[in-house]
């Protein structure tokens, strides 16, 4: 939102200088003005010293002093005579004596001299000694008055960018994180001992007898109290140190006896332990054949300069309105708003900042419009999702502040809770009354009912779809009698209330769980049930879920080397067979692969081709109808179907093949046909029409009817994953659970699956969902839709607030249990939910 460039001109220009030494404000003084701080205190008797340069051969020093005409010296504080100087001495400190003088009205004159002279001889640097040990720094340039510290040149916005080589840490290149060696991934098992392989790195020569890494380790663990089959969870912290980082400069003596061709060799020798983090991070560095090796070990961490700050010292020590400049990066943009309305400056300050302060009101008023108060302002964009990354985009757009503009929005309201949908509508409504035209592919009801125009497309998808079905205003297009949206809105489709599993006693226990904002809760998740995770955006679901428990137990069940986020414990793995997190990326980015090829449907139809009289008698295997096999695919395209044409400067151009128009099969193989279509024609089918074409293949159909149950029979079975939209995406994968063999106790987890999804393509997602859990697997899925958080059968809502104001868990049971919270968010919106579900569960009946 182009905050940060208003934020690097503001502290550029009206920051206060610190000193990112000893964080004492740095100043910056003439002649006269040092003078008139001194006479302040009258009858001070005061030394005026100037700081010399001790790099210099003090010879040629003093024999420069006499020929100007100075006497005295200070050398590390004892004074002397020029004359009584050993010119050999190697003083740390060495300071000109320019005058002895009180401080009086009468002695101003006196006193300008001897400073504008200490001035002249310390570089820009002068010393007032007034005795009693007191000692004032005084310099001409940006310094400060306690230490040597000065800054040479005036700070500018480009100091302050971390994309700057100006302004960015050196040591993380403005990044705020390094690669660096975990002692998690080098420590795996913490029972195990040094000899029994507790750090796999170790290789077997090193633990052999005679061998010198095997005298060092044997000595460091004796020098230190412990030995190489102690296991490394019983070594206390200092010899946990000791181990990992070295033995910080302590030599020890190494007693090392090794058999040669005669006789026993014995070696003594003193050596200090490198530390295993050290020495792996110096083959990283030093030794390209060990870079893939080592990286094994190593995980991103805070850079340990600028502690994740990512700018250079002096313009981190920089301060506006008692904050530096990353310190307001890191707070929400609800607290930024608070920080920059109560902000006050000095006259002058306030005048050039008068701007700069305007556009960062707004923008942070913006973002907190449209729903996003509760993010960092230093958060990743990366880490975003893409409703935030969208409404971010739309916060820009707003400040703007165009007229005549179309803005086209693709359902801005992902990742919302229903209570922050009204307020990302004022904000859309105020764009509109501007005078832009807004556009939005929407499923939400709270945004139906406030849009000026409705245009309601079906009646089906796929094939069956691409047809108006309805136009014009709400109540319009709420009375069509056969619009699925205007159904939808009517109440008549509604969720079937299933019979509710109740808690249970097998649960997965989360002790603890702090990472990023959650406030060290405690959270029971009961298993074989359906569980909806609930609160505003920024409560904390994803970190709980995603960023907590999945990463738990993919490292317990998979041994995953990914670091979940900070908690206590996970009770219950032992009851779990495993994990599966089905989000909405995409499947791949290849077109050869396809809904046929991803299910696994396509190697059925590829059997049952090869099994084909035709195909027999020709001798073709299932290998010969694969568009990725030399044998079967088109030698012109390669089984691609189109062929790329490079345009050198302009994008590449693609055109279907000539010889295999677009169906990837060479012609051999595509005379084999069953029913009157060739494999290429098979793959022309959509999931639906496949299903009746092989209904008399149980191996084919029973994936197929998998396929069309989460509602993708519209799609074709050949259509590139490239192609999917992200709800496709996600119930394909879906679907290619439901495939798979039950086992039961998986636990499944889910991001807002209902992303992009009609309400009558959630019914059918919900069913899928309840199959799972009726084999006997745990679903977890994090949700804002209340059709989805009615149905389940047990509910955890955090918050109450986003961000900060967020982290807790606020309360967890039966939909029913949790609507009767008050402190709850979700609440009011799932009674609501509820009581609409009743109410046509009543009418039906």
């Amino acid at each position: 939102t182009e905050l940060y460039d208003y934020f690097r001109l503001l502290w550029a220009r009206c920051g206060t200088l610190h000193c990112p030494t000893c964080g004492c404000e740095l100043e910056r003084a003439t002649s006269s003005t040092i003078v008139d701080a001194l006479l302040r205190s009258k009858g001070r008797i005061l030394t005026v010293l100037a700081p010399l340069d001790t790099t210099q051969p003090l010879s040629e020093l003093l024999a420069q002093l006499r020929r100007e005409g100075f006497r005295r010296l200070r050398l590390d504080g004892d004074t002397a005579t020029l004359d009584e100087v050993d010119h050999g001495a190697s003083p740390q400190t060495l300071e000109l004596i320019i005058d002895r003088t009180v401080t009086e009205e009468d002695n101003r004159g006196r006193l300008a001299d001897a400073i504008e002279l200490g001035l002249a001889k310390g570089s820009g640097t002068v010393l007032v000694d007034g005795g009693e040990g007191t000692v004032e720094r005084f310099s001409e340039y940006t310094a400060c008055p306690q230490c040597s510290f000065r800054l040479d040149t005036e700070l500018t916005p480009r100091d302050f960018s971390f994309n700057s080589f100006t302004g960015a840490c050196p040591t993380c290149h403005g990044l705020a994180r390094v690669q660096a060696v975990s002692p998690e991934l080098l420590i795996p098992d913490p029972r195990k001992s040094l000899r029994r392989g507790g750090i796999p790195i170790l290789r077997d020569s090193w633990l052999e007898e005679g061998q010198w890494r095997q005298a060092l380790l044997a000595t460091v663990a004796g020098h230190y109290g412990f030995t190489l089959d102690t296991p490394l969870e019983g070594l206390t912290p200092q010899q946990r140190q000791v181990l990992l980082y070295g033995s910080a400069g302590e030599f020890l003596d190494v007693h090392l006896r090794r058999r040669g061709r005669s006789s026993q060799v014995s070696v003594d020798r003193s050596a200090e332990w490198e530390g295993f983090i050290p020495m792996l991070t110096r083959w990283f560095r030093e030794d390209p054949g060990q870079y893939a090796w080592v990286e094994r070990y190593m995980q991103e961490s805070t850079c340990p300069d600028c502690r994740g700050e990512r700018l250079k010292p002096v313009p981190r020590a920089v301060t506006l309105g008692g904050k530096r400049l990353p310190e307001v990066c890191a707070l929400s943009v609800q607290q930024a708003r608070t920080f920059f309305a109560a902000i006050r400056l000095p006259e002058t300050q306030a005048a050039i900042a008068e701007q700069p302060l305007k556009e960062v009101r707004d923008r942070l008023g913006f973002l907190n419009d449209v729903g996003l108060g509760y993010l960092e302002l230093d958060r990743s964009s990366a880490t975003l999702s893409g409703g935030e990354a969208q409404r971010v985009r739309l916060a820009t757009q707003i400040g703007s502040k165009l007229v005549g503009v179309l803005y086209v929005l693709d359902e801005p309201s992902v990742g919302l809770h229903p209570r922050d949908v009204d307020q990302l509508l004022d904000s859309l409504a105020a764009l509109r009354d501007l005078g832009n035209t807004l556009v939005l592919v929407e499923h939400d009801a709270e945004t139906m009912r406030r849009a000026d125009h409705i245009i309601d497309l079906g009646p089906g998808a796929g094939r069956l779809g691409g047809q108006i079905v309805a136009a014009g205003s709400y109540g319009e297009v709420l009375r069509h009698p056969t619009s699925l949206t205007a159904r939808y809105l009517r109440g008549e489709l509604t969720s079937v209330l299933p019979q509710r599993r109740g808690d249970g006693a097998r649960a997965l226990l989360l002790h603890g769980a702090r990472a990023h904002n959650l406030k060290n809760i405690d959270v029971r998740f009961p298993l074989s049930r359906l569980i909806a995770v609930t609160g505003v955006s920024g409560s904390g679901k994803s970190s709980l879920i995603t960023g907590t428990l999945a990463r738990v137990l993919e490292q317990r069940l998979r041994r995953s080397s990914v670091i979940p986020g900070a908690h206590q414990s996970l009770d219950g793995v032992e009851q779990v067979t495993g994990v599966v997190i089905i989000d909405q990326s995409p499947i791949g980015r290849s077109p050869r692969s396809n809904p046929a090829t991803y299910s696994g449907v396509f190697e059925s139809i590829r059997d049952f081709f090869a099994n084909l009289p035709e195909s027999r008698v020709r001798g073709f295997t299932p290998a010969r109808f694969s568009f990725n096999e030399r044998q079967g695919m088109c030698p012109a395209c390669g089984g691609e179907g189109v062929i790329a044409i490079e345009m050198h400067f302009l994008a590449d151009v693609t055109v279907p093949c000539e010889v295999c128009s677009g169906r990837r099969y060479n012609a051999q193989t595509l005379q084999v046909k069953y029913r009157g279509k060739s494999i290429a024609g098979v793959l022309e089918l959509t999931i639906d029409e496949a299903l009746e074409f092989f209904q008399n293949l149980p191996a084919a159909s029973n994936i197929l009817q998998v396929l069309s149950s989460v509602g993708l029979g519209y799609l074709r079975l050949g259509q590139p994953v490239n192609t999917l939209s992200r709800g496709e995406s996600q119930r394909l994968k879906l679907a290619a659970e439901l495939c798979r063999q039950n086992t039961g106790g998986t636990v499944y987890i889910l991001d807002e699956p209902t992303t992009g999804l009609h309400a009558a393509d959630v019914q059918t997602l919900l069913a899928a969902l309840q199959r799972l859990v009726d084999r006997g697997n745990t679903v977890i899925v994090i949700e804002h839709h209340m059709d989805v958080v009615k149905v389940a059968d047990y509910v955890i809502d955090l918050g109450p607030e986003g961000g900060e104001r967020g982290g807790y868990l606020v309360t967890a049971g039966l939909p029913e249990a949790v609507a009767q919270c008050d402190t709850s968010r979700t609440a009011p919106f799932l009674g609501r939910a509820l009581d609409s579900l009743a109410a046509s569960i009543g009418a039906l009946s």
